[in-house]
């Protein structure tokens, strides 16, 4: 279905906002100077896949390896994470000597846990990985969550087997993480993250396994706090530009924290610079060489945790204080309320006291609200649950989980700066019916909650992979019922979309609108660029989301015969009729290279088509390929000989000048060839109705380096996608638009939709 005319309309313009954020790293080895590239192989994100987390399909579970191990009396050596130089760094080798120790290789008497798991077993190594510790140290504020991540039924001496497991949520489900306790020492001394305590090894065994999550150490190397979070509890995030922070950011964090929320906080790297100084300077040097401390201690580019709050304390002027913990172990502020400032001398001893006791070490340290607002760029909050942090209402949310991707040529069609692409990204329905229980302004709404997360970025990080810069819009349905057009787009606007397109692995926003059908639109900033995502959808209703439907038939419907848009004399040119002049002319040729029989086989298909396609001006081509050729053949031969008689060849001609029609229609600058974007309006006219995922094979099968499909592939594609509907319906008896196969049918399905007649080698 063509675009609709919409005469005397100017195209809407909407403003588009980009941020970009730089990963919180911080460095205090020689390994963290490495730079990484920002390209992108041309399918890696949608190819490649996370092996680990295909731990819990390939290995048995924990609890039977463990015993499986201690019976044997053997320790666990993990073939999927190898104690190698191939797990520890992907760009270079390490600078310094390496040996993978097990505890009780390290110290005397080793133990997982010691007096209970909490933030003072976490100081970091030589990683920059700040933004995974402080998120870690957040997570020990809650005893439930933490337990959850990490299992505490294991240790260094009930049934040791040298085996340890860990949790995390990845992309809607929890994932288990089996280790190995082979620990990565210099001078028998950790090199990564370690306990204050010398035989405490539960936050370097927890690193490890994020590690392996993520195929190496030096994939943690920068992030977001968030990122972690989020890991950890499968909650929802929330990010805060401090400086554009909502006046009541104490009342939400104190919310936040009695919730169980986790938080952390960075300084931007080079925050006074402009976006595009920023963006250049980058690519010259990288987070670790950009770090720089303020004049009051802080470390710019660096995270730290976010412990609690005071609320008004002071014997004459109260002030509200926040507690923060530097993931490094020690404290580097020297502003007011630091561990030796003057400020404390005008605290009650009690009150003194009592602050002084929550800071339980050397790493924690105290400072006046207003100077955290000051002093720090984002605040970065992962909520157990979707509930508004500034009101006191807890609702019980429903959530709607799809998975999708963006394809080069396909469905990567960019933000609304892209008018001619746009359209082609993935669609999602959500339908809200159930309004809330309280009215906004007197109006009804529904209340929802969109986050859209990008998978596999950080484990694709050497092949150059970067976090893609993301965003999404919802557009009211207005009575449409499939995938929406570009006329659409172009003269009606959104009725809402994420503040700013930002390059962090989720994006997530709060939305308030009428009960409707609306469709979400999830796009990256730039064309052309692939990545997998996530998309979430929370609803306080339990009906009003319904998220999962993505435009598309999944079920292949009978095809047209004809376009529905050819004219009444085109489709009599297309109808059976008397023999023409010019079928005559084909007959000629036909017989001259047939023979006796009649009968053409591939290669001779090949000569007859360039023959009669250089006698049309209106079909520019130098003639079709042999594999086009063979394609046709198996299509078009309906008596098993594996060549085309005269019928059958008219039969295919009919056809290949009723999808040239369709493809004059797009080839708008007359090149002979059609944008791939194109390609899906074109499969739609010529009656062949597809999922998204088939136009993403598609555009891959067929398109060139430029996004182009030219005519000789254009029509190899429609003449396998008929014989794959033919197929079918041979196969779908009872024409429900399902079929139910054996083997032996798999593989004449197989060969039959594949064009694989292996009589034209034979006959050949």
């Amino acid at each position: 279905m063509g675009d609709e005319t919409h005469e005397g309309l100017v195209p809407l313009v909407e403003d588009t906002k980009v941020k970009l954020l730089f990963e919180t790293e911080a460095s205090l080895g020689p390994e963290d100077k490495a730079d990484y590239p920002g390209t992108n192989s041309i399918y890696s994100a949608i190819l490649s896949r996370n092996e680990a987390v295909k731990d819990a399909k390939r290995l048995k579970t924990f609890l039977e390896l463990r015993d499986k191990y201690v019976k044997k009396k053997v320790v666990f050596e993990d073939p999927l994470f190898p104690a190698n130089d191939s797990s520890l760094f992907y760009s270079h080798k390490s600078s310094m000597k390496i040996e993978w120790k097990r505890p009780s290789e390290i110290c005397e008497n080793p133990q997982f846990i010691v007096d209970g798991a909490n933030r003072t077993d976490i100081c970091q190594g030589e990683l920059g990985d700040c933004w995974l510790l402080a998120a870690i140290a957040c997570l020990t504020v809650n005893e439930k969550l933490l337990y959850r991540v990490i299992p505490p039924d294991q240790s260094f001496t009930e049934n040791y087997a040298g085996i340890f497991h860990f949790q995390f949520w990845r992309y809607g489900e929890w994932i288990d993480v089996v280790v190995d306790d082979r620990i990565p020492t210099n001078n028998n001394q950790l090199v990564f993250t370690k306990s204050f305590r010398k035989n405490e090894f539960w936050s370097a065994l927890l690193e490890k396994a994020y590690a392996k999550l993520h195929g190496s150490y030096e994939a943690l190397k920068g992030g977001n706090t968030l990122e972690a979070m989020e890991d950890f509890t499968g909650g929802v995030t929330e990010f805060f530009e401090l400086s554009e922070s909502p006046e009541e950011l104490y009342k939400i964090m104190t919310k936040a924290l009695e919730r169980g929320s986790l938080m952390g906080c960075s300084i931007d790297v080079k925050s006074s610079l402009s976006l595009n100084v920023i963006y250049y300077v980058c690519k010259i040097l990288s987070a670790s060489e950009m770090e720089s401390r303020t004049e009051q201690g802080l470390v710019r580019g660096h995270a730290y945790s976010i412990i609690g709050l005071c609320d008004e304390v002071g014997k004459e002027t109260k002030i509200r204080l926040i507690r923060l913990r530097n993931p490094w172990g020690w404290v580097l502020w020297k502003g007011p309320w630091s561990p030796t400032s003057k400020e404390w001398s005008t605290l009650s001893i009690a009150d003194r006291d009592n602050l002084k006791k929550q800071t339980v070490e050397t790493s924690e340290f105290w400072m006046c609200f207003d100077d955290f607002k000051k002093n720090f760029t984002k605040l970065e909050m992962c909520n157990l649950t979707p509930d508004i942090l500034q009101g006191d209402e807890r609702h019980t949310w429903t959530v709607s989980v799809n998975e999708g991707r963006w394809v080069r040529g396909s469905s990567a069609g960019g933000c609304r700066n892209f008018p001619e692409t746009f359209w082609t990204n993935p669609q999602y329905r959500l339908q809200l019916f159930e309004e809330d229980d309280d009215p906004e302004n007197g109006q009804v709404v529904c209340t929802f909650v969109v986050a859209l997360m990008q998978k596999g970025r950080r484990m694709q990080r050497h092949q150059g992979a970067k976090f893609l810069t993301i965003g999404f819009s919802i557009y009211e349905m207005c009575g449409q019922n499939q995938h929406l057009q570009k006329d659409f787009f172009l003269y009606t606007a959104s009725k809402a979309k994420c503040k700013t397109y930002i390059n962090l692995r989720e994006v997530t926003e709060r939305f308030r609108l009428p009960p409707g059908e609306y469709v979400i639109i999830p796009t990256t900033f730039q064309q052309h660029q692939e990545g997998e995502f996530i998309l979430r959808v929370f609803s306080e209703k339990h009906s009003t989301s319904d998220c999962d439907f993505v435009f598309g038939t999944d079920c292949p419907n009978h095809v047209k015969q004809l376009p529905s848009f050819l004219s009444a004399a085109q489709r009599k040119l297309l109808e059976p009729e008397e023999e023409t002049e010019e079928e005559k002319q084909f007959r000629a040729i036909y017989q001259k290279i047939a023979g006796e029989d009649m009968q053409i086989c591939a290669n001779e298909l090949k000569t007859v088509m360039k023959n009669v396609l250089s006698k049309h001006n209106e079909i520019k081509s130098e003639g079709f390929s042999l594999e086009t050729c063979r394609s046709m053949i198996a299509l078009m031969d309906t008596d098993g000989t594996g060549k085309l008689n005269l019928q059958e060849f008219k039969h295919l001609w009919k056809k290949i000048k009723a999808w040239q029609l369709i493809f004059k229609r797009y080839d708008k600058n007359k090149s002979c060839s059609i944008s791939s974007f194109e390609m899906r309006n074109a499969v739609n006219e010529a009656g062949f109705h597809l999922n998204n995922q088939l136009y993403d094979i598609i555009a891959m099968r067929y398109a060139d380096e430029h996004l182009n499909i030219d005519f000789d592939s254009y029509i190899c594609c429609f003449v396998r996608l008929e014989g794959m509907f033919r197929a079918f319906n041979a196969f779908d008896k009872d024409g429900d638009g399902i079929i139910k196969l054996n083997v032996l049918e798999v593989s004449k399905f197989w060969l039959i939709s594949q064009e694989k007649d292996y009589n034209y080698k034979f006959r050949e």
